[in-house]
């Protein structure tokens, strides 16, 4: 029997963090990504574009098992946040926010095995999200990162601890090219608020 492999321990370090920033380098990895604009918490886009992405980064790790690889454990969902207006997206106007919604995949999962398991799922499933995501390698470098733990809308004295941190190690970002970055390891559907768990990680120029 195949053993179990554990995507995450690889890189244990990036997908770990404390209420203390720190820098990280973070390696090329790749990801199912997916692109939108809008309110996340108000937004139909952003509902079918995550729905879209457990359900194929799901299928494609059943399909490895099928093939006789190893099982292992689906990623927490990522997003990448910014707006054109850095403001905005200081004053949490989410209304004017760009996203990028984004699962990390393992190298088992080639352009060719994931073409194959987007047609079945399109082929069984009503889902018109899934013609939008994409299988792509990501590379983010250097970058600081801490660990929230409450409400999403309660995130900003933690971003900000983590802004301050970067400024003092000399490190900047425009927010655009190097956009604000949220890992979920807690589920809000079962997670009280107040237990959530998001790592914050910034990209620095």
């Amino acid at each position: 029997m195949p053993t179990k492999v554990d995507y995450e321990s690889d890189i244990a370090q990036l997908y770990r963090a404390s209420a203390t920033p720190r820098i990280v380098d973070v390696p090329e990895m790749s990801f199912l990504m997916i692109d939108g604009h809008g309110d996340p918490n108000t937004s139909p886009e952003y509902r079918d574009a995550i729905q879209a992405l457990y359900t194929l980064s799901y299928s494609l790790k059943f399909a490895i098992k099928r093939s006789g690889g190893a099982p292992y454990k689906v990623c927490p969902l990522e997003g990448l946040w910014w707006a054109r207006d850095w403001t905005a997206f200081a004053a949490a106007d989410k209304s004017s926010w760009d996203w990028t919604a984004m699962i990390r995949q393992p190298a088992e999962v080639t352009a060719d095995l994931y073409r194959q398991v987007a047609e079945s799922v399109l082929s069984k499933k009503q889902l018109p999200a899934v013609n939008q995501v994409r299988l792509e390698s990501f590379t983010e470098g250097r970058a600081g990162q801490i660990l929230h733990v409450g409400p999403y809308s309660a995130e900003a004295p933690t971003i900000s601890v983590l802004h301050t941190f970067l400024a003092t190690q000399g490190y900047h970002f425009d927010g655009t090219r190097q956009k604000h970055h949220e890992i979920y390891l807690g589920d809000p559907r079962r997670a009280a608020p107040e237990k959530l768990r998001t790592i914050i990680r910034q990209p620095v120029a």
